[in-house]
């Protein structure tokens, strides 16, 4: 990759995940433009999923599939050397052309899914599989694979909590990009790039200045919802075993 070329950098995480603080990272860098969560509007125009502040995030954002991908896949905004996609992998509808997604540095952020679950469904009660995104990043990781020759990138959102330094450098190593310290702390507050449902989501990373440190928690995720756990730990194992480690 020449110096001179950018780097449209898509992260695909799912529900409940640190993908916030990920793009407060990278919002933080001096050449990064970061954007948050592009196709959202798209899904939830398509699917009718009864998410917080639904009609608020349609009305406010891009529906039409075509000028998002035109967006993601062209310059970079503001001039910047690297585009920052802050992307769900659920967003990724079935029957949708993903091709332009070559066009794209790939990367995967995955958490534990008895933790995305347990968390999730406190926002959305009538959570399916295809809510939470790990088949769909599973799905893209194989294809992503299949087009590269290569294993892309993988982080583990414990590992980042625990190791934020050595893990994000070695990402960085990975992508030819150089590391800066800028990514470990931020100012906090929301941003001008957060989507319009920051108020819904990001009540958490809305305070914080850094990486938090990993604390185990009780997580309990219903009966009913057990042969969901099962396929997400199928395709998370998937990824895990090729996660970046410091």
């Amino acid at each position: 990759m020449s110096d001179n070329e950018p780097i449209r950098l898509a992260m695909w995480s799912g529900p409940r995940n640190i993908s916030t603080a990920m793009m407060r990272a990278w919002g933080n860098r001096a050449d990064t433009f970061v954007c948050d969560e592009p196709l959202y509007a798209h899904y939830l125009n398509q699917t009718g999923r009864a998410h917080p502040g639904a009609d608020e995030v349609i009305a406010a954002g891009e529906t039409n599939l075509a000028t998002v991908i035109d967006w993601l896949s062209g310059p970079v905004p503001g001039g910047q050397k690297i585009f920052y996609q802050k992307h769900m992998a659920q967003h990724l509808l079935p029957g949708m052309d993903r091709s332009w997604v070559r066009q794209l540095t790939n990367c995967f952020l995955i958490r534990q899914p008895r933790e995305v679950l347990a968390s999730f469904i406190q926002h959305v009660p009538d959570a399916v599989l295809s809510d939470t995104g790990f088949v769909q990043q599973a799905e893209l990781f194989n294809a992503v694979r299949d087009w590269t020759g290569e294993i892309p990138p993988v982080l583990d959102a414990r590992d980042v909590l625990n190791d934020p330094l050595g893990v994000l450098s070695r990402l960085c190593e990975r992508l030819g990009i150089a590391f800066t310290d800028r990514m470990l702390t931020w100012p906090p507050g929301l941003r001008d790039t957060d989507g319009v449902w920051a108020k819904y989501w990001y009540k958490e990373v809305e305070t914080t200045t850094s990486f938090q440190p990993y604390r185990p928690k009780e997580r309990v995720v219903p009966d009913g919802l057990r042969d969901v756990l099962s396929e997400c730990e199928r395709c998370y194992q998937r990824l895990y075993e090729h996660r970046i480690q410091a």
